[in-house]
């Protein structure tokens, strides 16, 4: 494999993080940090992530390729490479046809971004791909260092690791609740899901996992709800992330609902005690 992460990650949307929160991450142990929400071509929460840890490696999951010109962003890439090397991973994305007005073409809009990339001298083995589907997987694994899927399950992490071959990374995303509480949990996990369920990439992979459109409808079934957040203890939200592992993936990135800010860390703490 091309990057060694660890086997956990942590996964927040940029008005999650902040320094104090990156800095416990960091010190717990987990293996990176990772930026999500379409962070800006500049880079700059990035950098400030960065510039508040000193060895975790940090990465962009993702920046958006119809918000973000790709020359831009390779030149924040070599900037961040400059002032901190080795420690940050540019994941790059097409996002969603619903939340995009020029949304047209998305897969030759893919490769041209990645040759802009390769014209900026963004590293194939430093530049992660959002991937969901089989062609845009086969992508990743011919164009950049691996994939980052998000809201899915150990069931596709499986099929993308047979698509990807055994070299390159595969870091999934997998949410949780640190409650045992099912209703309190599921009412947690559905209002974070409620955006991401009116979005066909989601739903079109879900139903490629065999969910159906009972399962997404109205807030999602118990079945999908509880496959797309793990709760319960430490103990046994551990049980669901290494599903992910022994279904090939490198590093499970673990996205924590429920809190926010530093807040999270007595959870990630817990999970970590278990984890790491």
């Amino acid at each position: 494999m091309a990057v060694d992460l660890g086997r956990f990650g942590v996964w927040h949307q940029a008005y999650k993080w902040g320094p104090e929160l990156a800095a416990g991450i960091e010190q717990l142990g987990y293996g990176a940090i990772w930026l999500g929400g379409s962070p800006t071509a500049d880079l700059r929460d990035a950098e400030v992530l960065l510039a508040a840890t000193s060895s975790v490696e940090v990465g962009t999951s993702i920046v958006n390729m119809w918000k973000s010109e790709a020359g831009a962003v390779a030149e924040s890439y070599h900037r961040l490479e400059a002032d901190h090397p080795g420690r940050f991973l540019l994941g790059v994305g097409i996002g969603h046809r619903e939340q995009t007005g020029e949304y047209k073409t998305p897969y030759e809009t893919i490769v041209d971004y990645l040759d802009a990339l390769d014209e900026g001298k963004v590293p194939v083995d430093r530049r992660f791909l959002a991937a969901l589907g089989p062609r845009v997987l086969r992508l990743s694994a011919a164009r950049t260092g691996g994939a980052l899927p998000y809201l899915t399950t150990p069931d596709h992490t499986r099929q993308a690791r047979e698509i990807l071959g055994a070299d390159l990374l595969l870091a999934p995303e997998q949410k949780v609740v640190l409650e045992t509480d099912d209703g309190i949990a599921r009412t947690v996990a559905r209002d974070y899901l409620a955006s991401y369920l009116q979005l066909s990439n989601y739903t079109s992979n879900l139903k490629r996992l065999g969910f159906t459109d009972h399962d997404i409808a109205d807030g999602g079934s118990d079945r999908l709800v509880d496959a797309l957040v793990l709760h319960g203890t430490a103990v046994e939200i551990a049980e669901g992330l290494n599903a992910h592992l022994e279904a090939g993936a490198d590093q499970v990135v673990i996205q924590q609902l429920g809190k926010e800010g530093p807040d999270l860390l007595p959870g990630y703490e817990a999970l970590a005690t278990v984890l790491l």
